[in-house]
């Protein structure tokens, strides 16, 4: 008897059926040698398992299995390029693939200021304010000097004009000196309109006289050819005119106030223009400072 008979014979009252299994032993043979007859084999197999151990065969079974599962994951892992495991070891790797232009998300980018371009600037057109001419800036007012020698504002105004307009003809401080004396004797320093000449009247003046045609701080009579009426009233003017008569004198620089002053007045009081040299010199010295 074979070796397979004899476990054919051993197990076949635990058949499905109870009865030995009448399949030849070249068929049997076959079954071990993995022919056709494997799934009768397996049945047999299958028969010999205790119920109570199928339950371990399943445990074994599933353990099994997850060790496969185990060593194809650790196989993936080392298929898995070194760069995908260790952050250090893959550094470089980064790094090159960072110069060689490869794009990721995780990489800081550097933002690229755009160069403007300049505008054409829009050229603007004039407004109508821009065109105008600017206002000329007023005048500053001319400082007002504290009256001195007993003077009020209107007196120390006219001495103001009479020392002005003899700077501006370039005349030496002794002949405003005179200028003044000689206003003080003839006006008391107003600028006197003639009540013989209405036409005088017409213009700024601070007194009204009567004598004769005599006008303004010089008391100048526009009949003896001292000038118009209208020019005599003014201040600057009679003072020049006056000047220019004094100039005319010779040796005038060395002559007494009153002498000086009589030359081209020609009063009636030669003497009493002395009278005035003092107040007139501290007036002259207070406007000149």
């Amino acid at each position: 008897m074979r070796d397979d008979d004899t476990i054919d014979d051993q197990y076949a009252h635990e058949g499905p059926t109870g009865r030995s299994d009448d399949t030849p032993s070249s068929v049997q043979v076959g079954v071990l040698r993995g022919t056709q007859a494997a799934p009768s084999l397996r049945t047999r197999l299958g028969a010999l398992v205790n119920p109570l151990t199928r339950r371990p065969s399943r445990v074994a079974l599933a353990s099994g299995v997850v060790c496969c599962l185990g060593v194809a994951a650790f196989a993936g892992v080392q298929a898995l390029p070194a760069d995908r495991l260790d952050p250090v070891a893959a550094q470089p790797a980064l790094t090159e693939r960072a110069q060689e232009g490869v794009a990721s998300r995780g990489q800081a980018r550097t933002p690229v200021t755009a160069t403007p371009t300049p505008a054409a600037t829009p050229t603007a057109s004039p407004s109508p304010t821009a065109t105008k001419k600017a206002k000329p800036k007023p005048k500053p007012k001319p400082k007002r000097i504290a009256p001195v020698a007993g003077l009020d504002r209107a007196q120390m105004d006219n001495a103001t004009a009479i020392v002005k307009a003899g700077r501006k003809m370039g005349v030496p401080r002794q002949a405003l000196i005179i200028a003044v004396a000689t206003a003080m004797q003839e006006s008391n320093l107003y600028n006197y309109a003639s009540g013989v000449l209405p036409e005088s009247q017409n213009y700024p003046h601070q007194a009204i006289g009567w004598d004769h045609d005599s006008v303004g701080l010089f008391q100048q009579r526009p009949s003896s050819g001292w000038g118009e009426v209208r020019d005599l009233m003014d201040p600057e003017y009679a003072t020049q005119a006056f000047l220019s008569a004094l100039l005319e004198i010779p040796g005038w620089q060395y002559l007494a106030l009153t002498d000086a002053a009589q030359a081209v007045q020609v009063s009636a009081f030669p003497w009493a223009y002395a009278q005035h040299e003092w107040r007139a010199t501290e007036v002259v010295e207070a406007i000149l400072a």
